[in-house]
């Protein structure tokens, strides 16, 4: 059945464009797009009034925690499968560091199955890069890759032993894989849980210095000269981090960054009350380096933006600051939490969804993001202005440890279509 989105505001991340037109789709597949009063829309079989809603393509979320096998009372395949439709996720990419870890062909294809089932976004697997997230033994990076692996991460692990990273990088580049790491010098951040500075005395907080991430960053990079490898930085956080981040990309390396949309809205004063929710990895940064980082997203030189959604349940997160376990959801607020980036005039719709979007697609291979003919007609329908106050209990997925709650936010999602089918709500 042909489709028609009419009285739309198209967001085209690929193009860089933001107007006003028409989309149809046929059979799950974008057919065309134009704008209005300038081409004459095909004939279809249906058609919406999206009535100025923005339609823009299905957010592409990297480093999705799905806590299934062994702890799905934080969150199941089916509850992130709902949270990210609700939240205008089309894609979610899941994280290995489960119970037990995804590093055998066994388990990934236990998970690959579990989501097919039951979500109703697309899914994509990531797999270990070492044998039980423990950096001392490489997994079978081919054997995961074809059993569906789209990329290789011990997630926030540091790979410390440099000679089995080297390795995994040289095996890894034979197959073309994708690896992501966590750069973070282990020794300067193990036990703190504060970016360390006059706050984190004050507070009485063990801190980390923002160099940790930048000499971790530059011992990949160094590793990346070596290999050749491609590599993907999952956080990067601070401001000294990124010129050598601009020197890789220069030097011609297969280098990409990311961030997570809390360390992109959020900074350390946001701790002040101790209030755990707001305890990330890494941990939140100062408001120079948030502002640093929003000029390396809007320049491109940070190329994904993720949620970086960790459930975490009651108990792990209802404990002293020091002791708590680390991590939000954000699979249902990355959404209206870039908002607050659009509407403060630092980021438009095209940019953010470049990074949301288009990067994570084209940095994994897959063909979503874009909103050109013949692509996949995962798409969301949302207003930026719409007003509301974040209650987490409202939250679709298990856990509900997201530092918005009780927030003033603005930008909801009207509708979620994956393959030409709407997974949520209607227009």
């Amino acid at each position: 059945m042909t489709t028609l989105l009419t009285n739309a505001r198209l967001i085209d991340p690929e193009a860089g464009t933001d107007y006003r037109g028409w989309l149809a789709y046929d059979g799950g597949r974008i057919l065309a797009t134009g704008k209005e009063g300038a081409a004459p829309a095909p004939r279809v079989d249906q058609t919406f009034d999206c009535d100025g809603l923005c339609v823009a393509p299905g957010i592409v979320d990297i480093g999705v925690k799905v806590c299934e096998p062994g702890e799905r009372h934080k969150e199941s395949f089916k509850t992130a499968g709902l949270a990210a439709a609700a939240g205008g996720v089309t894609t979610i990419v899941t994280r290995p560091d489960t119970n037990p870890v995804i590093d055998t062909p066994e388990t990934l294809e236990f998970v690959t199955r579990r989501a097919r089932e039951v979500t109703p976004v697309r899914m994509h697997p990531m797999a270990a890069l070492t044998k039980g997230l423990r950096g001392d033994e490489m997994t079978e990076i081919g054997f995961l890759q074809d059993a569906g692996a789209v990329a290789f991460t011990d997630t926030t692990r540091v790979v410390q032993n440099t000679k089995v990273l080297s390795r995994a990088l040289t095996y890894a580049r034979s197959l073309n894989a994708l690896v992501i790491g966590h750069p973070q010098e282990p020794g300067l951040s193990a036990g703190s849980c504060i970016t360390g500075g006059k706050f984190a005395t004050l507070r009485g907080l063990p801190g980390v210095s923002p160099m940790a991430e930048r000499m971790g960053l530059d011992r990949d990079i160094a590793l990346l000269e070596m290999t050749g490898a491609k590599y993907h930085a999952d956080q990067i956080t601070t401001a000294r981090a990124l010129p050598a981040l601009e020197r890789a990309k220069k030097n011609g390396l297969d280098l990409t960054a990311g961030i997570s949309i809390h360390h992109l809205t959020l900074n350390v004063l946001d701790i002040a009350d101790y209030r755990t929710f707001f305890k990330v990895t890494p941990p939140l940064r100062d408001e120079e380096d948030r502002q640093a980082v929003i000029e390396a997203v809007a320049s491109g030189l940070i190329d994904i933006v993720c949620s970086m959604h960790t459930p975490q349940d009651e108990e792990s997160k209802r404990l002293p600051f020091e002791e708590a376990a680390s991590g939000a959801v954000g699979l249902e607020t990355l959404l209206p939490a870039a908002m607050r980036l659009y509407h403060a005039g630092q980021l438009d719709l095209p940019t953010l969804f470049r990074a949301m979007s288009l990067n994570p697609s084209k940095r994994l291979g897959l063909p979503s993001g874009r909103l050109s003919a013949d692509a996949p007609a995962d798409l969301v329908v949302f207003d930026p202005d719409a007003p509301f106050v974040l209650d987490r209990s409202r939250l679709n997925s298990k856990s509900k440890n997201t530092p918005f709650d009780g927030a003033r936010m603005e930008g909801r999602v009207r509708a979620t279509i994956v393959g030409g089918t709407f997974v949520y709500g209607a227009l």
